[in-house]
């Protein structure tokens, strides 16, 4: 029950006296009860996004995670890749072996100087043509993109015999251009240099599309505000458009200290050999020689644990570092 004022009719305005009069509550609705779902159901429900996963999830257990952990398994071990001769145990001989070895960092330097010849290949070149890349319109904006990106088709392999070809010491086009008589790839330090340019050659055109694609994210808004306020093209690229390009930029540079030593495997393994005197053994190249051109797959291994390690920290160091330096677009 609930107390309600009444009005009687009545009187000249047709209102009575008033009173207090109890009425009938309306009747309350309860909310209706959850319904109960079977956890079978539930799960049944959930399933389905997984499954699409599910090829992506196995293949990067098969091809990645299955592979390291065998190889960490391995670098215990000593075998010489022989079914019929089997892996002894040997535990930490392998990793003492590897760093009382000469070529082992002897081959770390080498891959620094790697790193450090690509660079301009993977960050300066590519910011430099990506921005005047920016004045190409039309047709010739396509054109331009597939010579830029032409060397990054071709086969290493088939791009070494082109290069071997133009470095012959005796008729090749670079020594005629050059008007010299040098061994490009027989002489330690001519050899350094020949790989790292036909590998810069090769990922040029990678660099350039991914700075393009960085370039094409940032707001044309920004640009034309600062012409407005009266600043040069200069003014804008330097204060504006690299600082919001540095997240591409600090990509790149990752990758280059990642994969330096992998981009140029074909070509050492194909032009070089190592050689001339070790002269262009980076670890990449001294991983595989311990594993398959010494048939020594528990130092092959352990070199490989050594790599991954110390460049699984550097990767982290950097993107650190990235997410303190770089600027976003908000």
């Amino acid at each position: 029950m609930t107390t309600v004022l009444e009005t009687a009719p009545g009187g000249p305005g047709g209102n009575g006296p008033a009173r207090f009069v109890e009425v009938a509550a309306p009747p309350r609705l309860d909310a209706p009860a959850a319904v109960r779902v079977p956890p079978a159901k539930r799960i049944a429900r959930a399933v389905p996004p997984y499954l699409f996963l599910l090829p992506g999830l196995a293949l990067l257990v098969i091809w990645i995670y299955r592979p390291l952990v065998t190889t960490v398994q391995l670098s215990f071990f000593s075998w010489n890749l022989l079914p019929t001769s089997p892996a002894e145990f040997v535990g930490f001989a392998n990793y003492e072996r590897l760093f009382d070895l000469p070529d082992f960092p002897d081959a770390l330097g080498r891959t620094a100087v790697l790193i450090l010849g690509l660079l301009p290949f993977t960050l300066v070149v590519p910011t430099i043509v990506g921005l005047l890349a920016r004045q190409v319109h039309g047709r010739a904006a396509t054109v331009y993109q597939a010579l830029v990106f032409a060397p990054m088709l071709v086969a290493p392999v088939a791009g070494a015999a082109v290069w071997q070809w133009m470095l012959d010491p005796r008729g090749g086009l670079v020594n005629q251009l050059l008007g010299t008589t040098t061994n490009w790839l027989q002489e330690p330090g001519p050899a350094q240099i020949a790989i790292i340019v036909i590998t810069g050659w090769h990922v040029l055109g990678f660099a350039t599309l991914v700075v393009a694609a960085g370039l094409a994210g940032i707001d044309s808004e920004y640009s034309a505000a600062a012409s407005l306020d009266g600043a040069t093209r200069w003014q804008t690229t330097r204060w504006i458009t690299l600082p919001l390009l540095s997240p591409t930029l600090s990509f790149l540079l990752l990758m280059t200290l990642l994969l330096a030593a992998q981009w140029s495997f074909p070509l050492v393994n194909t032009l070089t050999h190592g050689g001339p005197s070790g002269a262009t053994t980076n670890v990449y190249y001294l991983l595989w020689d311990y594993a398959f051109g010494s048939f020594d797959a528990g130092l092959g291994a352990a070199a490989g644990m050594i790599f991954f390690l110390g460049f699984g920290l550097i990767a982290l160091l950097l993107v650190r570092l990235t997410e303190r330096l770089t600027f976003h677009d908000s």
